[in-house]
């Protein structure tokens, strides 16, 4: 009986059986080659063929035992062992995907990937302290899958300003080359795909911003064709929150009904995954086994902690640099103060920044308190952004500070009106709606005449030699 992991014979070559999705055939992966020359055979047609052909036939094959004139000197036994180690690697070592990987993982970084392999389907919440690696372990967990044939598709579902970084670490790290699925893209990539599929069918490995997905014009759609994989980073954005906070309640229905599908792999990524509020967080481990939901974790049982531990890992930097690591592995932060003398350009959007930010500050003293902290918020943003660089300065200025804010928006809810996305945003292939007349309701004509100059001063800043 010829299994995964096996190498056979087949037309004067070797091959390893790799897993097969399908009872009736045989996946082939030549044994010094890449997953992508895998060659599928048909059980039946190749029984026909080997009873006429039995140079044809498929069968068991191995290695031959050394003898004693293949004894040679170290050098050249540790360059066989090097070679052979680097071309089968891929197939025969325990870890499949350690050999389609840029990166050399640290060893607690594989604690996550041997959990995962105890679990079918997988389901766990990572919430490692923030610096430790989330992103690395949950695509060790990704590759592996994809390597060993479990998984074909994949989705990453995160907010929108993280989407790029996604992508940079799946095709640089990982080499799964990823498209990304946001309103700006959707378009464009619709015009990739055969009429007879649609982008979450087609594209393998997919980043989707969630803010997007999350709407009811979107999400059907994913929800029907849903990938075998799916990676949700930032996590606690997606927990069950009160009615008010209806962005989020949009988030955790979405995932609810992507966990709804028992065979489903599901990784949550947060690095708070308690916010101190039990419900929120019951929520989220609702979502790996719905009996968690409803658990008392303050008066947890032996056998429900057993339980729990097999989809919940939870380490800080300094459990990891006390217990698992022999030398300090996380760079210290030094607080230092220093001085630096701005460029006469810098200065001058500096200047022009200031006195705008302070002039929408003190004239909305007759404003309500509320839309008084909203426009503080706002200019302190603005300036943190504009002495951070020059392209921080026109991007905010372009893209995040200066849209006009819901009228029914909470001054607590404002950092995360800049941060996630909105559903009805322009795509990219449509006549964007300019960033000055979304204003309109906040700042009058010479307000946006004042806007339209800084915008101008930060692209001359950023064009600038010095």
């Amino acid at each position: 009986m010829i299994q995964p992991g096996q190498i056979v014979q087949f037309r004067e070559r070797k091959w390893v059986v790799l897993p097969s999705p399908s009872p009736d055939q045989w996946l082939l992966r030549p044994l010094t080659g890449l997953l992508e020359d895998a060659i599928s055979v048909h059980k039946g047609v190749q029984q026909i063929i080997s009873l006429s052909l039995p140079e044809e036939d498929l069968q068991l094959s191995h290695f031959p035992l050394p003898s004693p004139k293949d004894v040679s000197d170290t050098v050249a036994a540790k360059l066989l062992w090097n070679a052979a180690r680097l071309m089968l690697r891929d197939g025969a070592s325990p870890l499949r995907s350690l050999g389609r990987i840029s990166i050399r993982p640290r060893l607690y970084q594989f604690v996550p990937l041997l959990m995962a392999l105890r679990l079918a389907p997988v389901r766990l919440l990572i919430a490692d302290d923030v610096g430790v690696g989330k992103t690395i372990e949950a695509l060790l967990i990704a590759r592996e899958l994809f390597d060993r044939g479990e998984v074909r598709r994949m989705a990453v579902l995160c907010p929108p300003y993280l989407c790029d970084q996604w992508q940079k670490e799946l095709e640089e790290k990982f080499h799964l080359e990823s498209v990304i699925l946001r309103s700006s893209t959707i378009r464009r990539l619709e015009r990739q795909v055969p009429p007879d599929q649609n982008v979450y069918e087609y594209f393998p490995v997919q980043v989707i911003s969630i803010d997007w997905v999350k709407g009811e014009r979107n999400k059907h759609l994913f929800l029907e064709f849903c990938p075998e994989l799916v990676i949700v980073d930032e996590a606690h954005g997606a927990a069950e929150a009160s009615d008010r906070n209806k962005a989020q309640q949009q988030r955790h229905r979405l995932l609810r009904q992507v966990a709804s599908d028992p065979s489903r792999h599901l990784i949550l990524l947060t690095a708070t995954p308690h916010s101190g509020i039990p419900t929120a967080f019951q929520s989220l481990l609702g979502l790996l086994n719905p009996e968690f939901r409803n658990w008392n974790i303050s008066a947890l049982s032996e056998s429900q902690r057993i339980t729990l531990a097999r989809h919940f890992v939870q380490r800080t930097r300094r459990d990891l640099e006390k217990h698992w690591q022999a030398a300090p592995c996380f760079p210290k932060r030094l607080s230092q103060d220093a001085t630096y003398r701005l460029s006469p350009l810098y200065r001058e959007l500096f200047d022009a920044v200031y006195d705008f930010c302070f002039e929408i500050v003190t004239s909305g003293q007759n404003l309500e308190e509320r839309k008084q902290r909203v426009r503080y918020w706002g200019a302190l943003a603005l300036l943190r952004c504009v002495m951070s660089s020059p392209l921080a300065a026109k991007t905010a200025l372009e893209q995040r500070i200066l849209r006009s804010l819901p009228k029914d928006l909470g001054e607590e809810d404002y950092l995360e009106h800049l941060l996630f996305e909105r559903e009805g945003e322009e795509a990219d292939d449509e006549m964007p709606v300019s960033v000055l007349k979304q204003t309109e309701q906040t700042f009058d004509a010479a307000a946006r005449r004042r806007l339209r100059k800084l915008t101008k001063m930060a692209e001359k800043l950023l064009h600038s030699p010095d």
